[in-house]
């Protein structure tokens, strides 16, 4: 017999340990140099800096960052759809 208590804990601990890499995520950066572009992005994919010859290009970042979060979402349904029908 499945013990929902037992259950219930390891969800905790599985959301805990999620966080917990996600917190080291935030904190790795990663910088790419590629001719004359500069970009250098968080490890939980937030795209910091954008340049291009040295000078910054905020809409360009924005625009990167807004085609990952429509990605991440995209990703995130995806897996809830999959998550609802594994569970009937």
């Amino acid at each position: 017999m499945i013990n929902p208590f037992k259950m219930l804990g390891d969800i905790n601990a599985m959301r805990k340990q999620a966080a917990s890499i996600q917190q080291a995520l935030e904190a790795e950066e990663f910088e790419i140099f590629e001719g004359n572009v500069r970009i250098l992005i968080s490890g939980n994919q937030n795209v910091k800096v954008v340049e291009i010859d040295g000078v910054p290009n905020e809409e360009m970042k924005r625009a990167i960052n807004d085609a990952i979060k429509k990605s991440q979402q995209a990703a995130a349904s995806k897996l809830a759809q999959l998550s609802q029908s594994m569970g009937q």
